[in-house]
Order: structure tokens, then sequence, then C-alpha cells
């Protein structure tokens, strides 16, 4: 089973800076996950909510700020007392990082609520360019836009992103060309997931911070879990 680091070590460091995707992996994560938006000046950033309002020190919209704008902010959320300020990160800067470890990458696109024109067309490039296309996954809420950007790259690993109990979701996911199905580990029933596993479908599963749960879908055989305590994931992982 696989150990993703939920928008880094956000469990003890601040979401999605790269302070928080350092230490997921010195924690011996085997990935991150992370979401990107797009700036007004069409920059990717990697910031979960669509307002800056909760993790950093500023107000307003991702949308409606510059790449230069955003990036004066703190992004240091709650750590803000304890801990130098941090800068929210491009996704360009990630792709600089990440291309010199072993690590995976799940990529979401933040587009469930405000569906961002064109953002597909812009983190494939920057994959294109760093050449990680066999070190990513693509998520979203959004399964029209996993669509759109299917056509696009159509050799990249993909994931429906779901917190619904649907019926018969490795039909669904198969049947869209898509090959893993990304849901809140709540949903997943033994009936589920044997019918998941039937449609050969992997199962990467959100966000998993319970050490009981985290034992239980690694004796159902889930492929990944995404977790904020990639630390307690390993552990256990390994036996402990």
């Amino acid at each position: 089973m696989l150990n993703f680091a939920h928008r880094g070590f956000s469990g003890k460091y601040p979401e999605n800076t790269m302070l928080a995707f350092q230490k997921a992996l010195e924690s011996g994560a085997d990935g991150i996950e992370l979401d990107v938006q797009l700036t007004r000046d069409n920059r990717l950033v990697i910031i979960h909510d669509e307002r800056v309002d909760r993790t950093t020190d500023g107000t307003g919209f991702v949308r409606d700020f510059t790449l230069s704008d955003i990036q004066q902010l703190n992004a240091a959320g709650t750590y803000a007392d304890t801990l130098p300020p941090v800068s929210i990160p491009t996704f360009r800067e990630y792709c600089h990082w990440v291309k010199q470890t072993d690590l995976l990458t799940n990529i979401e696109l933040k587009n469930g609520v405000y569906d961002y024109p064109g953002i597909e067309a812009e983190v494939w490039q920057v994959l294109q360019e760093f050449q990680l296309q066999d070190q990513v996954i693509i998520s979203s809420f959004n399964h029209a836009s996993i669509l759109r950007m299917k056509q696009l790259a159509p050799q990249l690993t993909y994931g429906l992103l779901t917190e619904s109990w649907l019926i018969n979701p490795g039909k669904y996911t198969r049947d869209l060309g898509v090959a893993c199905y990304h849901p809140l580990y709540g949903s997943l029933t033994d009936d589920t997931v044997a019918e998941i596993k039937r449609q050969g479908i992997r199962i990467n599963t959100f966000t998993v911070n319970d050490e009981e749960a985290v034992r239980k879908l690694l004796q159902q055989g889930i492929d990944c879990v995404i977790t904020n305590y990639p630390d307690m994931v390993r552990r256990i992982i390994q036996g402990g």
C-alpha cells in the first residue's frame, strides 16, 4: 500500500508548502498529494481553498490575485506564530524540486467549484517541461476536467475524486477509461472494494488520519492511502 502525504506533511507543517513537501519526503512518504489553481495572470499555484483566507494572512479568491501578489502572502497558516513566513509555491517550483526525488505526485485539479479554463493544458505543459509524465496521477472532483485532460495527455494516470457513496464505482471509473478511483475512505465497504477490484481499478483513498482505519484499509488491499500523517502510515505499513 502506497503512502501519500496529503498536501504534504500537513498534520505537522503548513499545508501545500515546500516545507510540508520536504518534510513528507523526510518522513518516508511514497508520494505527495497537492492542489493546483490558476492566478489572475494564468499561473499555476499550489493551494487548496478557492480563497486564501484560511491558510494565509490575506483575503480573497486565488483567481483574483496575480502571481506576484499571491506570493507576498504568508502561507504558514496556523503555524504563523511558530515558523518563519512561507510562500504559496508555484507548480513549476514544486516540479523542479520533486524531479530530484523518487516521489510520486497526485495532482488535484482544484476546479470542482470554479472551472478554471485551460488549467489542464497548463498542467500538461509543465509536466512535459520537467518530464514527470511517469511520476504523476491527475485527479479532480470535476470528472469532465479529467476527461478533457485525458484527451490532451492520454498516457497519464488519472483518478476520479468523490465524496459520494457511488453505486458500482468501479464500473463507472472503468467506463470512463480511468485507472484510479479516489473515494472518501469511509465509503469503502467490503462489497464496494470487491466491485472496484473486479473492474481492475486502483483505489487511492483520502484523508486517512486514524490508525485503525489505516490497518483496516491495509487488510482490504487498498492501493494507496492519502494522509496528513505519513510518518504514522509508514510505521503501520512496516508492521508497527
